[in-house]
């Protein structure tokens, strides 16, 4: 496989910085840790969760990271990235995802996804867990049959595991009197936090690390700007750290130091 000239000018084996990376491989932070085990809890207790974070903080990646130490055989993972469906399209994903084709009328396609969800746990003895992403984009009305979904032996069980990951707004707007219903039923809640500046140094270290570098490629004060200038957010600093690998790369440097950082800060922070 090709390599970009920039990645061969520092000697990587591949790009450091991608979302395409294993599991195993994530960077461990406290924080990430924590989201691991709580929603680790809602799948051992058929709950439901919700993590919160900023926009590239890592909750997407921190359940990547817990699906990786499910067994496969034993749990039946429904993702969905966007819930922008309406309701029938909750109930419609559900019953697709457990194998079967939908029912026309919502009334009956309600039913046959609780029958299903049931099935999956009592006949091939199957957790079930629904990762709701983007959650905070869930109408009122969507969260409303959320909760009915979780109704099961007069509401002394839940059929299912779920976690709802959203934007801090998502904490928000669950408290509101309107969803004290659903709110009521959330076991645990998790804010992921932005790193400091330790742990993002760390972080770039890591990922360098799995490329084949283990000595510093970039200075401390390049370190320092690029955290500023991804507030500490995951996402954000792998592509601040691209960029100034690249800006680097192209002054013909063996590392990146400040001025490389000033200028990829300049092109994420330019309109």
């Amino acid at each position: 496989m090709s390599r970009a000239p920039w990645v061969s000018h520092f000697g990587l084996d591949r790009t450091p910085f991608s979302k395409r990376i294993a599991a195993g491989d994530v960077y461990t932070r406290a924080a990430h840790a924590e989201a691991v085990a709580r929603i680790g809890f809602c799948v051992a207790e058929s709950a439901l969760g919700v993590i919160v974070g900023d926009v590239g903080a890592g909750k997407t990646v921190s359940v990547r990271a817990a699906v990786a130490g499910l067994d496969p055989t034993r749990h039946t993972i429904i993702y969905v990235a966007n819930p922008a469906f309406g309701t029938r399209g909750l109930y419609v994903t559900i019953v697709r995802a457990l194998g079967a084709e939908p029912r026309f009328h919502k009334a009956e396609v309600m039913a046959q996804a609780a029958d299903l969800l049931a099935a999956e746990e009592a006949e091939r003895h199957r957790r079930v867990l629904l990762v709701l992403d983007e959650a905070h984009l869930l109408t009122p009305a969507q969260l409303e049959e959320l909760r009915l979904l979780t109704n099961q032996d007069m509401d002394s069980t839940s059929p299912f595991a779920g976690i709802l990951l959203g934007q801090p707004t998502l904490s928000r707007q669950l408290r509101m009197g309107v969803f004290a219903a659903l709110d009521q039923r959330i076991a645990t809640r998790y804010t992921i936090k932005a790193m400091d500046l330790a742990e993002s140094a760390s972080y770039l270290r890591h990922h360098l690390a799995l490329v084949g570098r283990d000595e510093p490629l970039f200075a401390d004060d390049a370190i320092a700007r690029l955290h500023r200038a991804a507030n500490g957010l995951p996402r954000a600093l792998n592509n601040a750290a691209t960029a100034a690998l690249i800006a680097a790369a192209s002054d013909n440097k063996d590392l990146v130091d400040d001025a490389c950082a000033k200028r990829a800060a300049a092109e994420l922070t330019r309109d």
